[in-house]
């Protein structure tokens, strides 16, 4: 497959061959992953928990257990593990931390269980992880082999990583791939804050010094397919845009893309009373992480700058 959009691509998929296992296909990355993969040719079994409507192109897939039946599982070549709870969606109670927490870990070991069981396991798994491993770093520049941090989000993200180990030692690739922040006005970070900015409400959180690590959807995807191909890349690959950016450049951007002002700070006192340790770990920690991995792989952005990326995904 050509793009002419770019410099370097992902091997070219064999369509003969592919058969491709999905969890979370009907989240926001999973969806859009889901389209390229489909017009690439390729054959995609989706891992759908019990209250989604299944056919034959899907599996039963319970996060405690794993698949209902791993047999179905016979024949795929490669997994892309997606799934896990929202952690955006409502004050991080102790119930909802264990939701987090055993959604991606649980759900993790206990598909990475079933792989091992088949009598040809697939060659590659592209796990989801994300920067949260990092923890708060400050102005730090984190790459691959930096140190976890620490956190609530630290501790999860260690743990989620640490379960594909089953994976691994049956001989399967595996990438645990760091998500930063996905620009995507159909979910995410940025759709939550359109609203206030579009009205002039928006700008920046605490200091504004944090930096947040951000990376296109369309580049994510092409991330995941690129993993998926490129045989070089396994343990921890941080997919990210290779330039973060302070929250306050982003504020000033965003603005300036919206054409709105962005005079209205939320101090991080109120972010805490409004949304608890929530805040702390998602809006003013700190992590200023670069994509070392992919790019001595010669991994090549489409939108490298915070600007550009924001003006496609807003049509600005």
């Amino acid at each position: 497959m050509t793009d002419p959009e770019s410099g370097t691509e992902p091997a070219p998929v064999d369509t003969t061959r592919q058969t491709i296992a999905i969890s979370g296909s009907t989240g926001l990355v999973g969806r859009v992953l889901c389209d390229a993969l489909a017009t690439d040719g390729l054959r995609m079994l989706r891992l759908v928990r019990r209250d989604q409507p299944s056919d034959h192109e899907t599996v039963r897939w319970d996060p405690a257990s794993g698949p209902a039946n791993p047999a179905q599982l016979e024949g795929i070549d490669a997994v892309v593990h997606l799934a896990g709870e929202n952690i955006a969606e409502g004050r991080w109670s102790n119930a909802k931390k264990r939701r987090i927490r055993d959604s991606r870990v649980v759900g993790t070991r206990s598909l990475c269980e079933s792989l091992i069981s088949l009598e040809r396991p697939p060659s590659v798994l592209v796990a989801a992880s994300a920067i949260g491993f990092y923890g708060d770093r400050g102005d730090e520049i984190l790459d691959e082999t930096s140190a976890a941090g620490s956190g609530f989000l630290s501790d999860v993200c260690r743990e989620w990583e640490t379960a594909t180990q089953p994976a691994l030692d049956r001989g399967i690739r595996v990438v645990n791939l760091r998500i930063g922040v996905v620009l995507s006005t159909a979910g995410g970070a940025l759709k939550k804050m359109l609203l206030p900015f579009q009205f002039g409400a928006g700008g920046r959180v605490g200091s504004g010094r944090q930096y947040w690590s951000w990376i296109a959807l369309d580049d994510l995807v092409r991330v995941i397919r690129y993993c998926l191909e490129g045989t070089q890349l396994r343990g921890p690959v941080n997919a990210v845009a290779p330039a973060p950016v302070t929250n306050s450049e982003f504020t000033a951007v965003l603005g300036r893309v919206l054409r709105r002002p962005t005079l209205l700070p939320l101090p991080a006192f109120a972010a805490r009373l409004v949304l608890g340790e929530m805040a702390n770990e998602l809006l003013l920690s700190s992590a200023r992480v670069i994509p070392k991995r992919l790019q001595e792989s010669g991994f090549t952005f489409r939108h490298d700058q915070i600007e550009g990326a924001l003006r496609k995904e807003l049509g600005r």
